[in-house]
């Protein structure tokens, strides 16, 4: 018996797809076959499966189970969940030695897919081709595994919590903070957790619904953060905090409606961070502004700018041991007194736990901060054929510059202005720019140069297009 993939859902950080056009049952079962397959030539033998609130979701856990114990493996599953809750099963459980959540993220509701931890390290990549090279050949292991249901719902809330642990509980009763889950799977979680915080907490849209009826979750665009800005306003409260679809991802207000990015987030944390741990490194992706590299290095960090991709920085954390990372997206990730994975709820704990132990509120942090010019992401469709050999030539044209190229993750080029952005997109036949600057004339002379080097390959920086 074999299976194939359809061409598209193989993907660099995660496998996704269309319900009932790319994706289905059978792709989950082979996916279950694989992967069940790869565990047990490892030595391992157990794997605990989650799902996330799409409609979808049950469908493909049922029959992702069903492939997994076909291989001899035995699963944990864990029910409905926030992706954090299944990374918090797969790394706190000595027994477990994998996982795997279904999840569609930020895509709409129509969409879904697959996240993996294999023996505590990110599946990702090669390994996510390899699962395609073995169910195209039928190469999978026989067997019968066992299923077993375990809540880890109360168990991941206690874990939370010990985020705020020494911190003045007078500071903390004082506090006054809006929550948006956006009715995504962290809906559940968040409502025990903030039943159990001190201080005066206002929730939004914590029922799960698959269709998500208020707005999209994806709290990186900003008008998916105006209910919570609404809120934070009517009630006078210190900040908002926004989840995204699957509980992984991490967007922000503060009490004057200011949208606090992933990497204006991670200098709060940061400050916070290496007041403990000097000359600790951490990392940001190459989108980040460089008010956070300056702002980590002037706090007595060592700033690290590694390439876009939650599981290209968990795997850099875990190579130089960094306690602390974080992508503009809104992935933070932290491995001090922490697992190390993506964890919006976590991050939500630590922010609050920054703002008491730096004695200033999330207002004053994000107030203190550079006015920089930015551009959002921009991004245009590109031939998938063409887009990394058009990063390739922008290197090559840039090789006798004298500004400075770094081309970690396609080209950021620094110079007199700011900085400019230009790199392929992993996951779409996208080119993603962005630019940054302190003044408009700086910004304009940067976009032009990024346009500059789009003609000159026979390129133009298009229409935007969404995620």
């Amino acid at each position: 018996m074999s299976h194939s993939f359809h061409s598209t859902i193989l993907r660099e950080y995660d496998i996704r797809g269309i319900i009932g056009e790319t994706l289905g049952a059978d792709d989950a079962r082979a996916i279950g076959r694989g992967f069940g397959t790869l565990i047990r030539r490892d030595g391992g033998n157990k794997v605990v499966v989650g799902y996330d609130g799409r409609v979808s979701s049950p469908m493909l856990e049922h029959a992702l189970v069903e492939g997994l114990t076909c291989s001899g493996v035995n699963v944990r599953r864990i029910g409905m969940s926030a992706t954090p809750m299944l990374y918090y099963a797969e790394a706190s459980a000595e027994e477990v030695d994998g996982g795997i959540q279904i999840t569609g993220s930020h895509n709409p509701a129509n969409y879904n897919g697959f996240k993996m931890v294999f023996r505590g390290r990110p599946f990702f990549g090669a390994d996510i081709l390899r699962l395609g090279e073995m169910a195209a050949t039928g190469d999978w292991d026989d067997g019968i595994g066992t299923v077993e249901d375990v809540d880890v719902l109360d168990a991941y809330i206690d874990r939370l919590l010990e985020g705020l642990d020494g911190i003045d509980a007078d500071i903390l009763s004082g506090l006054k903070v809006g929550w948006d889950a956006g009715n995504g799977a962290a809906g559940p979680a968040l409502e025990k957790l903030a039943a159990r915080l001190p201080g005066e907490h206002h929730l939004l849209f914590t029922e799960v619904d698959g269709e998500f009826p208020n707005h999209h979750p994806d709290p990186t665009v900003p008008e998916n953060l105006e209910d919570l800005q609404r809120l934070v306003s009517a009630k006078s409260l210190d900040f908002g905090v926004a989840f995204d679809g699957d509980g992984d991802r991490i967007g922000a207000i503060d009490g004057e409606g200011r949208v606090i990015w992933g990497d204006q987030l991670l200098m709060i944390y940061a400050e916070d961070l290496l007041k403990k741990r000097p000359g600790a490194t951490i990392i940001a992706d190459v989108k980040a502004s460089r008010a956070l590299f300056d702002h980590i290095s002037a706090c007595g960090g060592d700033p690290l700018m590694w390439k876009t991709g939650h599981s290209l920085i968990k795997s850099k954390m875990k190579e130089v041991s960094s306690p602390l990372a974080g992508e503009m997206s809104g992935h933070v990730f932290f491995a001090d007194e922490y697992y190390g994975f993506d964890d919006a709820l976590y991050a939500g704990i630590r922010l609050i736990a920054a703002a008491a132990r730096l004695g200033k509120s999330v207002t004053e942090l994000r107030g203190a901060m550079p006015q920089m010019l930015n551009t959002p992401e921009l991004r245009f469709q590109v031939d998938e054929s063409r887009k990394f050999a058009a990063i390739d030539e922008v290197k090559a044209r840039l090789a006798d510059s004298p500004d400075e190229v770094n081309s970690t993750d396609g080209v950021r080029v620094t110079n007199a202005d700011g900085w400019w952005l230009l790199r392929a997109s992993n996951t779409q036949d996208v080119l993603v720019a962005r630019a940054e600057s302190d003044s408009e004339e700086g910004l304009a002379r940067l976009l032009a140069q990024i346009d500059e080097q789009l003609a000159a390959s026979g390129l133009e920086r298009g229409e935007s297009v969404g995620h």
